[in-house]
């Protein structure tokens, strides 16, 4: 099993929450004190380095016109984190190609991140989430559509390499693609998809690719393994599919005693808590199928953070498989239970920094994890295993 520490690099400083509609979209940017953030940022990739340091691989993301996620161009930082670590294995996950209008750029990006880092890059995409069309001035119909000619299209560049060719798609046009440079890895970096329902991780299973999915559960995420073990064979592929094609997020917080495991857990759960969006920002129509939105007409919260707001608290949300917090002996035991429950993954995305979760809060919990758990884990979970129904 690999374990990557990750953090949206919050700004957490914000006025009441009855003071704004929206932590998203619309919250106004005079909140954000420069300062403050450049400070932030350092401290980030302090603890990025740090997680190098101690043997685990680095994960980041990027978001758009939110407090929650104050990285809104991930391949920046990743392109600073490939200078400053040494060895750790650096996942974007993801770039949001459905919102991008030129996927040529997103392949020259990330062939150019894995030269500058060696070969260290794992290249994940994402559909985006719903918040995001308005920001991104995106049509939230088809989608998925984009996202799939999208990608099919980054990795068509990375792998042909004997002059231009084009592109007549349903959605992107490119009449001379020829990328310099050309990825480090061949045939190219490894991809990722991040999906949190059964149907995309179907297709998921179909190409290969690496299937994350965040915050699901226990049953969600059997659910989502499930569908992708069925696109793996469908496709031909065998029967048996490596556990190092799934990958689950969780918030993970570990510390030497139960006390200060338990006021780190509680500082993370501002990840669940603080996603207060207003409701035109979360079901644009267009973005889901017409059963959900009919759904949503009816009264149904299909928000997956508003959802998830019914476990915040630290010990239903250990018990949802939302959560793994404790001493090493407790966080451990939690993600054996979870990965049996679900029949096996092979990549832990630890989401090991949020909201008020200070500095040296920070550091204890990634050296604890990194000393305690990570080589039990490593040792009992091969990366050579095979996923099973759980």
């Amino acid at each position: 099993m690999k374990a990557w520490q990750f953090s949206e690099n919050a700004y957490p400083y914000l006025p009441p929450e009855d003071q704004y509609e929206s932590i998203r979209v619309t919250l106004p940017n005079r909140f954000y004190d420069p300062q403050k953030g450049a400070e932030l940022y350092d401290r980030y990739l302090d603890e990025w380095c740090l997680a190098d340091e101690e043997g685990m691989e680095i994960m980041l993301n990027e978001h758009h016109q939110t407090a929650t996620c104050v990285d809104p161009a991930a391949p920046l930082v990743l392109a600073a984190l490939a200078r400053l670590t040494k060895r750790a294995r650096l996942l974007i996950l993801g770039n949001p190609v459905a919102n991008r209008r030129q996927p040529i750029r997103v392949a020259e990006e990330m062939a150019l991140l894995d030269i500058l880092s060696k070969g260290r890059l794992e290249c994940g995409f994402v559909r985006g989430v719903p918040y995001e069309i308005t920001p991104a001035n995106s049509n939230p119909v088809r989608m998925n559509e984009r996202q799939w000619e999208a990608m099919d299209l980054i990795v068509k560049a990375w792998t042909r390499h004997d002059g231009p060719f084009s592109h007549e798609g349903r959605f992107f046009h490119h009449r001379n693609i020829n990328i310099w440079p050309r990825p480090w890895q061949q045939p190219h970096p490894p991809v990722w998809v991040s999906s949190t329902s059964p149907g995309g991780a179907r297709r998921v299973g179909e190409r290969g690719w690496v299937q994350a999915t965040f915050l699901t559960g226990v049953e969600g995420t059997s659910e989502i393994y499930a569908s992708y073990r069925k696109g793996w064979r469908e496709a031909g592929r065998g029967d048996d599919v490596p556990v190092n094609r799934l990958a689950y997020a969780a918030l993970v917080y570990c510390a030497p005693s139960e006390s200060e495991a338990r006021a780190g857990a509680e500082k993370l759960l501002w990840y669940m808590t603080a996603n207060k969006v207003a409701p035109q920002f979360q079901y644009p129509p267009g973005y889901m199928p017409a059963a959900a939105q009919i759904a949503v007409m009816r009264g149904v919260a299909l928000d997956q953070h508003a959802a998830n707001k019914g476990n915040a608290t630290v010990d239903r949300a250990i018990q949802a498989g939302l959560m793994f917090a404790g001493t090493p002996d407790q966080v451990y035991s939690q993600i054996k239970a979870f990965h049996a429950a679900v029949g096996g993954f092979g990549h832990l995305l630890i989401m090991g920094q949020a909201g008020f979760l200070e500095h040296d809060e920070t550091t204890l919990g990634i050296k604890t994890f990194a000393r305690e758990v990570y080589p039990r884990l490593r040792e009992v979970f091969s990366d050579t295993a095979i996923s099973r129904a759980g």
